[in-house]
């Protein structure tokens, strides 16, 4: 399976520019015929406009449906669209929402961020979700978690334990903290021997200078792919007949004491 991953620099609060944006590098980015198109966290918006936010949000997802699901068709590709911050019109709730389109263009998973960053007051600005993300593309097995999603173990585990090989991450990491963030999404592709595309933003928004590095992890821990600190699409092929052998050798799934923990 072909990955290609958008480390896009968005515009913070220009949803006009991020479309536009985001449509001429999926373009670019589908020149390659991935099977698998990626963007980061929140980019129609940045992360994260606190003035305004409502009006710029995308009213229950339909400009995110309509435009970028119509590119999944157009290109034959299955395409990962990071998150939005979508306005839910039944309930006047903002969420960090992440859409998946198949290749019909269908969406076949949506996602709303659980884990919402307090130091950051994004609770203030969004609704967090409560429900796992797993779902299919091309009859493989994938979740899908956002940014700070990633420091819960917990939250990882039970999603892996939903049988995923592949888990994507749609993330705006600080570049602050980018030790973290290479540690931390090589810890979850080991311990639950998946491979993990980690789509990071770049650039400036607002104090904060986002860190790139866009990540693709084999289960064994190994960085495949890593992007560096600019906007950048990061293609990968990965091998997914490699999960057998990797189970079988080290069968931590099959080894759990569950009745512990």
């Amino acid at each position: 399976m072909k990955i290609c991953q958008i480390q896009m620099d968005m515009k913070l609060g220009d949803p006009v520019y991020n479309f536009a944006r985001a449509e001429l590098l999926i373009g670019k980015a589908a020149c390659r015929q991935p099977d698998v198109i990626c963007l980061p966290e929140t980019w129609n918006v940045g992360f994260f406009p606190r003035k305004g936010l409502a009006e710029l949000a995308d009213r229950d997802g339909r400009a995110v449906r309509e435009r970028i699901g119509g590119l999944a068709r157009r290109f034959n590709v299955n395409l990962v669209a990071g998150s939005a911050a979508i306005l839910r019109s039944d309930g006047g709730c903002v969420t960090n929402t992440a859409l998946v389109f198949d290749r019909a263009g269908d969406c076949v998973a949506e996602y709303d961020k659980v884990h919402l960053f307090t130091n950051m007051e994004e609770e203030k600005y969004f609704t967090a979700g409560a429900r796992l993300c797993v779902f299919e593309l091309d009859g493989v097995r994938c979740g899908l978690i956002t940014c700070y999603d990633l420091r819960f173990v917990e939250w990882v585990r039970k999603t892996a334990l939903a049988g995923i090989d592949i888990l994507f991450v749609g993330a705006q990491w600080p570049a602050s903290r980018l030790s973290h963030w290479r540690v931390l999404n090589r810890a979850r592709a080991i311990e639950n021997q998946i491979f993990v595309a980690a789509t990071n933003s770049c650039g400036v928004a607002g104090e904060t200078r986002y860190g790139g590095h866009s990540l693709l992890i084999h289960p064994l821990g190994d960085v495949l792919a890593e992007a560096g600190d600019a906007e950048e699409i990061l293609e990968t092929e990965i091998n997914l007949s490699e999960l057998a052998g990797i189970r079988a050798e080290i069968p931590v799934f099959r080894d759990r004491r569950e009745k512990l923990y």
